[in-house]
């Protein structure tokens, strides 16, 4: 295939998968307005879709902005801490998001009928949202078609 040819395929990848994690998002923290929800509080299917709709969201971020890169351009180590750092955060988002389904959360059965999410999985879900958001930060600010990385600064008045 040429490079136009995938350049095209990846913008229509990104398309997709913007538009699944937004309508997986919307679906999930709107179900009560639009009639959606099963069961009274958000639930873990509205979960589970919030969750799928983070990933799917991050994952066309990512392509997104190595399409931008350039095809020729090769990934420097701030980059690949970028897509780990963001990758970890994902983990964190699904283990905060499904704490209670997993057993570590605070609202495990049998003591609760159901599973609930409270404060401290609100509070991963935004550590892990953070986490991913510093990882695309990284990736889309290191070296791409410059001499020298962005992080520069940091090895300045190192003799």
């Amino acid at each position: 295939m040429s490079r136009e040819k995938v350049r095209q395929l990846r913008i229509s990848l990104v398309f997709v998968l913007y538009l699944a994690g937004v309508a997986l998002g919307v679906m999930s923290l709107g179900a009560e307005l639009i009639g959606l929800d099963l069961t009274p509080g958000f639930g873990m299917v509205q979960m589970l879709q919030l969750l799928l709709g983070i990933t799917s969201l991050t994952l066309a971020t990512f392509v997104l902005l190595r399409n931008a890169r350039g095809p020729d351009v090769p990934r420097s180590l701030q980059a690949d801490v970028g897509v780990r750092l963001a990758a970890t955060g994902l983990v964190f988002v699904y283990v905060a998001g499904l704490s209670d389904l997993i057993g570590i959360g605070t609202h495990v059965e049998p003591a609760f009928e159901r599973p609930f999410v409270g404060p401290l999985q609100l509070g991963g879900i935004g550590l892990g949202l953070i986490s991913i958001l510093a990882g695309m930060l990284l990736y889309h600010t290191s070296r791409g078609k410059r001499e020298a990385s962005s992080m520069d600064f940091l090895t300045d008045n190192v003799q």
